[in-house]
């Protein structure tokens, strides 16, 4: 249980420290229109990470958990594609990027570790069985 804890706290500061690094960039972003529409977005995805994850960690049941951080881990994705606009329409350098985008990748992986062992717990250990949607 201890290891679960220092993940929680980990997690919730890692979080925590991506918005207000999301924060730095948007108030750094030129006042041209274009900039601002898509750093209004890249705001709103990039600090409702930690917002969802400790959500989930609140959770009252095993199910709502592992859906407060599905909703979790679509914000990480939708965070790296507005960076990905900014760097594509040259509205930010793409070496101030970087960081940004590989801390997102990092928190959708762990994102997906969690959810996964929290599927695996509601089906008595065993991971859960392949979903077809066609």
């Amino acid at each position: 249980m201890e290891e679960a804890g220092k993940t929680r706290r980990d997690l919730k500061h890692r979080t925590r420290e991506f918005a207000l690094r999301i924060i730095r960039l948007y108030g750094a972003l030129s006042k041209r229109s274009e900039a601002q529409v898509i750093g209004k977005q890249v705001l709103r995805s990039g600090t409702a990470v930690g917002a969802n994850y400790r959500e989930g960690v609140r959770a009252r049941s095993k199910s709502e958990y592992a859906t407060k951080l599905n909703l979790a881990l679509m914000e990480p994705e939708e965070t790296l594609y507005w960076i990905e606009l900014l760097e594509g329409a040259a509205l930010v350098k793409a070496s101030r990027l970087v960081a940004l985008k590989d801390e997102a990748g990092e928190l959708s992986a762990i994102l997906v570790t969690l959810i996964k062992q929290a599927k695996a717990h509601f089906n008595g250990g065993k991971p859960s069985p392949a979903r077809s949607d066609f």
